[in-house]
């Protein structure tokens, strides 16, 4: 599924590392050559043509994603740097002022470290209690042990929508429905699931979600920061500086901008942003509904293909998202992601930075092989063909 559009598949690579970071298509280099060479300058700074279509393209791009996620407002977005930055400053520039010593964070432990060593931070910062819910026996998020792992002291629920390692697509509006009956606020983790399915802010009532441009055929150092209107008005900034105040005097007095501006210090990556919008357009022209059909379609094909090898034992198979995590029986995963290599297949070995998930599967490295549309039927047939190759221990040794 538009194969042409990405110069790198052209060169035999088959790209297996999706979860980590996409290919980039043509239209996002043309757009940020486009900017760099025909209008450089700041956004919001200045009174010339050239920076004025600066400021309108990046805000177009902030209206695109307010479209993306169906938010109500366009206010409601932040760019950021990435995932990461934004649950950095959703933890500590919000509920570091809203949580008292004891109260409960639910988390799990497949966990990324984005959304475990944040909160890590704060709880000894001011006493929290950290909590995991419990998975199943498939290593997946089920809404009986959510409710199991409530009690009156939890104040937030801080969830991945989907696993970066299990791929399981958690049951968010069951969550959050439940969650907000109960008075506890919930932050999703979208890394993984907005490039994939359709998401609607709305329709999940998500309080905050956070997501990464380079994971959807963005560029890197593109974050998206989504806030609930009605929370809008009580976050704080963690990063001072230029573009975020609207006044500052001698004696210390300052007044800071609205959202989304107060939350936005600095020149941020103007290229970067202006980019995703057109990423944004391209990807909502194939649809999310075709993207999340095909990625299954892939999946259940790879699965059924996967399985003809005896050695390679599946650790997610039933999972909805398109994330399948193997090992290679007496193989260490690093090991048999370089010999992948070596045949120009990309895969990505080790905790996946959901370190404390070996306490689950009992495993601490697997090799991920995660899907994208552009991926093809014949790329799984060579995976599994090298992975056949009678010879593989000693080509490894």
């Amino acid at each position: 599924m538009n194969r042409e559009d990405f110069n790198v598949l052209n060169t035999g690579v088959i790209y297996f590392d999706n979860g980590a970071t996409t290919l980039k298509p043509m239209i996002l280099s043309e757009a940020v050559s486009d900017y760099y060479n025909n209008y450089s300058s700041n956004a919001h700074r200045g009174d010339y043509q050239m920076s004025i279509k600066a400021s309108s393209m990046y805000e177009e791009a902030r209206h695109l994603v307010a479209c993306l996620i169906n938010a109500p407002k366009a206010s409601q977005i932040v760019f950021t740097s990435g995932t990461t930055d934004s649950i950095n400053k959703i933890i500590f520039g919000y509920f570091k002022n809203i949580l008292n010593e004891g109260d409960e964070v639910l988390l799990t432990k497949s966990e990324h470290a984005s959304n475990l060593l944040p909160w890590f931070e704060l709880a000894d910062e001011k006493g929290l209690k950290i909590k995991y819910i419990e998975l199943d026996s498939n290593h997946e998020v089920t809404m009986e042990n959510v409710i199991k792992s409530i009690t009156p002291k939890t104040r937030v629920i801080s969830i991945a929508h989907v696993s970066n390692v299990v791929g399981d697509v958690r049951p968010v509006k069951e969550i959050t429905e439940y969650a907000h009956k109960n008075n506890i606020l919930v932050l999703v983790d979208g890394a993984q699931s907005v490039p994939h399915l359709k998401v609607d802010v709305q329709d999940l009532d998500i309080d905050f979600l956070s997501f990464s441009a380079h994971k959807m055929c963005g560029p890197t150092g593109v974050g998206v920061m989504y806030v609930k209107e009605n929370l809008l008005n009580n976050i704080n900034p963690i990063v001072f500086g230029g573009g975020m105040n609207a006044d500052f005097s001698t004696d210390g007095t300052r007044t800071y901008k609205t959202m989304p501006d107060k939350l936005e210090a600095g020149t941020p990556n103007i290229a970067g942003v202006i980019g995703f919008g057109y990423v944004i357009k391209y990807l909502m022209n194939i649809g999310f509904d075709n993207i999340h059909k095909y990625e299954m379609e892939l999946k259940e094909y790879a699965i059924k293909r996967l399985k003809e090898i005896p050695e390679i034992e599946i650790y997610n198979e039933h999972s909805k998202g398109g994330i399948i995590t193997i090992n290679y029986k007496d193989i260490f995963p690093q090991d048999l992601s370089i010999y992948l290599d070596k045949y120009n297949i990309c895969t990505r070995a080790g905790s996946h930075c959901a370190k404390i998930l070996k306490d689950e599967i009992n495993i601490k490295n697997t090799c991920r092989i995660s899907l994208y549309f552009y991926n093809s039927m014949d790329e799984i047939d060579r995976l599994v063909e090298v992975l056949k190759n009678p010879n593989i221990k000693e080509e490894i040794i």
